[in-house]
């Protein structure tokens, strides 16, 4: 019986080859397209999954208030390193002191490279329970000691072991190689981590280090730790949340909190919003989820529309079945197998589409995603997902179909009533309501994302370029190193900063300046540049000057930012003084000299508003990079050319790396644009699901008026009038979708803009062009075989019985 079920069901589908080509591919396309999105969210969910004590890893964060502000991040002070191993040990397995993560030049013998790592506390490879392939877990322990990723010892060594081998770090110290680790696959934190050094060594190199061992306010440093068995990271949390309030009075004026973050909530829930956890990116799995419902829905219904306007045509059959004795249930199973049949051949249809399109999703979604073929939880989803996926778009026409009279049906006098049609199109309806959303979606991201890279940036990033200086051979040199890049016509101007022009390194407090309210706790971002500095990034003066060389005094000098300015209330600010604060410091500030002001530069997001800045003459020799203005006589290529052969000159044992500032700043939209990606490919997707069900409607609705537009042609409608009336009733569904999506589509934008401190504002238009572009696509769709119909022979379509 079951073996007749499905030589039925095959025998329909290559009967109307056009309608199971529609519905198939289809269904095919919409479960392709939910399963990429599947892989994608299995691949979020399972971010940091590498390592096996993730969920009882956390980095320990703190909130701070400033002016009634609450700010949250990982920065803390060394001293509650010593605070947490005296009170809090037993809490703990592992207490791991961290740098930032920072690039190093390593070598040996005539290989240098420029790798990225931390200097990390002895306990940090267990910890993270890196995988070791040569050498020992413990190779932090001695202070002379280096631990290399498996790709970078393939780089330095080739196939030689590297165990015991010597490297120079940034050309100044020997380090013995103790431990090769397999990488850290890229969906995990730390997967750029090339290179530990121990936490010890680190020390050694930074002298202000010391100092910064009883300095409750000097937030520059990680905390990562491991906690016990036995407690959990609440209960932590509550113990050591006023640590820093208990022992520095000066800190405890900003209400600092201590608390546990944990390692499963840092890549999808690290958004704080005034000190209150919001999220983050699982936002975005939620948002992806539900596009993967809606565009299996959305096929789901061609499915269902087919095969109810279809019913006419198997109302004999289903009429002489009942006449022979066949039941409902009967009946209901044949059409629920015919459902799973085309839902299993749009299975492995999709299954082929994965594996095509998969590089192509890998590079737009910038994952490393392989097909699950060996996971048997994917096969038993899969297996549910197609039962579920089949009863779900069969069960509507299976108790429709097996509804029919079948006195009715054979007397001939069946009809679908006035009213069958209505579910149709209320799918329909809810089909082109989900894709104009989509269409409305995609469009205000896509928006904002160009809103924001319009932006005035406060600076010309075109032929702006940075080299990182990394090694003690640049110390003293910066102002040889930019006579010669002058001289040499491949720049035209350089200047040194201690932070990268597209980001902030430092923050600072504990300034006093004329007319600072009582009680204002400030926060400013803190920049060591050279002379040229203003000249060099094309900054705009709006009040003073840059730093001059004519101007000894300037080594006293500040410029702020017009945020700043604002921020700090400060009149006329040019020849103000700002004072450092800190009587406890042996090696105080001289009093900074405003000598100009000039207009914001965006440095950190730019979506953001931006930050209050800073920028203090660098006295002291404290710059990181060497940011060249290009020369716009010569191609880039001749400029880098040179460039590289001064530098070579210069620095011949330091390999030649470079930034382009325009690449740098483009890197802060590639989230949001990978997210704007993938929602126009789905949307389009979506669209087209949608308009291949449109498509197999007409093509029924034409093939069922056939006769009367062959009556109507003969008695003098025009092509255009028939074309009217076979698409009217689809146009109409269209606009009244519009009318449905557009409030929804702008109550779900408006609160994803409200993130979004600078954003575009929702225009009329975009819901215009929404609606205008799915009108259009509709009319195209249905007049393909609106056309077709109205340009038939009329003789033809009245022989048809």
């Amino acid at each position: 019986m079951i073996r007749n079920y499905f030589k039925i069901a095959l025998r329909n589908l290559l009967k109307n080859k056009v309608y199971s080509f529609i519905n198939i591919s289809g269904l095919a396309i919409g479960m392709a397209a939910t399963m990429l999105i599947g892989l994608w969210i299995y691949d979020e969910l399972n971010y940091d999954d590498y390592f096996q004590n993730k969920t009882t890893i956390a980095q320990v964060f703190q909130h701070e208030s400033s002016n009634n502000v609450v700010s949250t991040g990982p920065a803390i002070p060394r001293p509650l390193e010593f605070a947490l191993r005296e009170g809090y040990n037993d809490n703990f397995k592992h207490i791991i002191m961290s740098s930032w993560e920072q690039p190093r030049y390593i070598r040996y013998e005539e290989t240098n490279i420029n790798r990225l790592g931390n200097a990390m506390q002895e306990g940090a490879p267990e910890m993270l329970n890196l995988e070791i392939i040569d050498g020992v877990r413990d190779g932090l322990k001695e202070k002379n000691s280096i631990m290399l990723s498996e790709s970078c010892a393939k780089t330095l060594f080739g196939s030689d072991t590297a165990i015991g081998k010597i490297v120079k770090i940034n050309n100044r110290d020997d380090l013995e190689v103790t431990g090769i680790y397999k990488d850290i696959p890229d969906n995990n934190s730390f997967s750029d981590m090339d290179y530990l050094v121990p936490w010890k060594y680190y020390v050694t190199t930074q002298p202000w280090l010391e100092r910064a061992k009883t300095s409750w306010g000097n937030n520059s440093f990680q905390l990562f730790v491991q906690i016990n068995d036995h407690t959990t990271m609440e209960a932590i949390t509550s113990k050591i949340i006023d640590v820093k309030k208990n022992a520095s009075a000066e800190e405890a004026e900003f209400n600092p909190q201590i608390f546990l973050f944990p390692m499963k909530d840092w890549y999808l829930r690290g958004d704080f919003e005034n000190g209150v956890q919001t999220g983050g990116r699982i936002e975005n799995v939620w948002l992806f989820g539900i596009i993967g419902m809606f565009i299996l829905l959305l096929a789901c219904i061609n499915f269902v529309n087919l095969s109810t306007a279809r019913s006419e045509k198997r109302a004999t059959e289903v009429g002489i079945r009942k006449s022979i004795g066949s039941h409902r249930g009967q009946l209901i199973f044949q059409f629920l197998s015919e459902s799973f049949l085309v839902v299993f051949l749009a299975f492995v249809v999709a299954v082929g589409i994965v594996l095509l399109s998969l590089n192509g999703f890998n590079n737009l979604a910038s994952k490393a995603i392989v097909f699950p073929w060996l996971n048997p939880w994917f096969w038993f989803v899969s297996i549910i997902f197609i039962f579920i996926t089949a009863f779900l778009s069969g069960s509507y026409p299976a108790l429709y179909l097996s509804s029919f009279n079948p006195v009715t049906v054979l007397k001939g006098t069946f009809r679908a009533g006035r009213f069958a049609a209505l579910p149709r199109k209320i799918l329909v309806v809810t089909q082109f309501t989900v894709s104009i959303a989509l269409i409305i979606g995609t469009i205000l991201v896509m928006s904002q994302i160009e809103h924001s890279k319009n932006r005035p940036t406060g600076y010309n990033k075109e032929g702006l370029i940075q080299i990182p200086v990394m090694s003690t051979e640049f110390i003293g040199k910066a102002d040889i190193m930019r006579n010669q890049f002058i001289a040499s016509g491949g720049a035209i101007e350089m200047a040194t900063t201690s932070s990268p022009t597209t980001n902030v390194w430092s923050n600072r407090s504990g300034y006093n300046w004329e007319g600072k309210p009582p009680g204002f706790q400030e926060d400013l971002a803190y920049t060591d540049v050279s002379y040229e500095f203003v000249e060099t990034l094309g900054a705009k003066i709006i009040a003073g000057r840059g730093f001059s060389r004519d101007f000894p005094s300037d080594s006293s000098g500040v410029i702020l930012n017009k945020t700043a300015v604002e921020y700090m209330g400060i009149q006329d600010p040019i020849g103000k003084l700002i004072r450092d604060s800190d009587i406890d410091d042996p090696n105080p500030m001289p009093p900074l000299k405003i000598i100009g002001v000039i207009d914001d530069i965006i440095m950190q997001s730019p979506y953001a508003p931006v930050k209050q800045s800073m920028y203090v003459f660098d006295r002291y020799g404290n710059y990181s990079f060497f940011n060249l203005r290009l020369n716009p006589e010569k191609s880039i290529r001749e400029n880098l050319e040179i460039i590289e052969e001064v530098f070579k000159t210069n620095f011949p044992n330091v390999p030649f790396d470079y930034q382009f500032i325009d690449q740098e700043y483009a890197k802060k939209f590639r989230a949001e644009e990978r997210i704007a990606s993938l929602s126009k490919v789905f949307t389009i997707l979506a669209i087209f699901i949608s308009l291949l069900g449109l498509f197999g409607l007409a093509s029924f609705v034409a093939e069922q008026r056939t006769k009367e537009i062959g009556i109507r042609k003969i008695l003098g409608a025009s092509i255009t009038h028939l074309w009217m009336q076979l698409s009217k009733d689809f146009i109409t569904l269209v606009i009244i979708a519009l009318v449905i999506a557009s409030p929804i589509a702008y109550y779900f934008m408006s609160q994803w803009l409200q993130k979004f401190p600078y954003r575009v504002d929702i225009s009329y238009t975009v819901f215009l062009i929404a609606g205008l572009g799915a009108l259009l696509i509709t009319i195209i769709t249905v007049s393909i075989q609106a056309i077709r119909t109205a340009t038939a022979n009329p003789a033809n379509a009245l022989r048809t019985e």
